[in-house]
């Protein structure tokens, strides 16, 4: 009987131990690539997500100008097998993590460096570089044309998958920027002038031939404040110029804009867009490609009325 009762609970044990196994995850040996902002992150993951995993720290909504990370995500940064960032002092939150990480010597791709930066040209950043390079598809596509050999790097990244996935995103891109030059070819040129709620289509103005008149925080950043002689400004410009909308970005607060609006002599009205952030799924702008769309389409109503 006890040589029965041992038999029965080896069987057990090696039944349960077969069961554990069986239950439990293999570990994802892909390579880990960091990425600061979500905007980017979608584009990462669009064209090595299956192969490799992919951690945006910025998460949805947030401004990427003042965004924190955790202790747990600063040590993933660390251990990054590529780090991916904007690299013209957009996240300036993250900055002690970044300077880590290049002491470090984490294997780093910086966007910035891929394309032709343009400065701002006016406010308390006037001469700096300016970060928002993906108000224009046509500098994404040199992003993604630069991104594409640091992700072969990686180890057991496939490259002809990968070559495969970003042909198909940069044919997007391209598809992209003939449809905002089609919609935005339907604004009259007397009114192809942007007020924002601070400088953040410098390159979709060079790209798409529009002037900037200003903006309500004059700088390159959320983080800065309006002078009563900003707004004073801005209200002369917008009587001066006659727009019809000014526009306000989706991760901060619009009062500021609603301020100007009120105080100009003039109806203004003012529009929403999607910017600085990506939002959740359920937000209007949960990848890099709606939000241009959905941008678009608001700035073409909005200066077309």
């Amino acid at each position: 009987m006890r040589l029965l009762r041992a038999t029965v609970a080896t069987a057990l044990a090696a039944l349960t131990a077969v069961t554990l196994s069986a239950c439990t995850a293999p570990a994802d040996a892909r390579p880990v690539v960091v990425v600061t902002t979500n905007i980017l992150g979608d584009v990462v993951g669009e064209l090595v997500g299956g192969q490799a995993r992919v951690v945006t720290l910025m998460k949805p909504n947030a401004d990427p100008h003042s965004f924190e990370i955790s202790a747990q995500e600063a040590a993933t940064l660390r251990d990054a097998d590529l780090l991916v960032s904007n690299g013209l002092g957009l996240e300036e939150g993250l900055q002690q993590h970044l300077d880590g990480a290049a002491a470090a010597a984490v294997p780093s791709f910086v966007a910035g460096d891929a394309i032709e930066v343009l400065d701002y040209r006016e406010g308390d950043a006037a001469g700096m570089p300016d970060s928002h390079f993906w108000t224009d598809p046509g500098r994404m596509v040199d992003v993604v044309d630069a991104l594409e050999p640091a992700l072969a790097a990686l180890d057991g990244v496939d490259v002809d998958t990968l070559a495969a996935d970003v042909a198909g995103y940069r044919d997007e891109l391209t598809a992209l920027d003939a449809e905002m030059t089609r919609a935005f070819a339907r604004i009259p040129d007397e009114r192809r002038a942007l007020v924002t709620n601070h400088h953040v289509f410098g390159y979709l103005a060079d790209r798409f031939d529009f002037e900037v008149v200003g903006a309500v925080i004059p700088g390159g950043t959320t983080l800065a404040a309006p002078s009563a002689s900003d707004l004073a400004d801005l209200v002369d410009a917008v009587e001066e110029t006659g727009v019809p909308a000014v526009f306000a970005e989706s991760s901060s607060p619009d009062r500021l804009v609603q301020a100007l609006a009120e105080e100009a002599d003039v109806h203004v009205e003012v529009i929403e867009l999607f910017t600085e952030s990506l939002t959740a799924e359920d937000g209007g702008a949960p990848d890099y490609l709606t939000m241009m769309r959905v941008n678009t389409a608001r700035i073409a109503s909005g200066l077309s009325r």
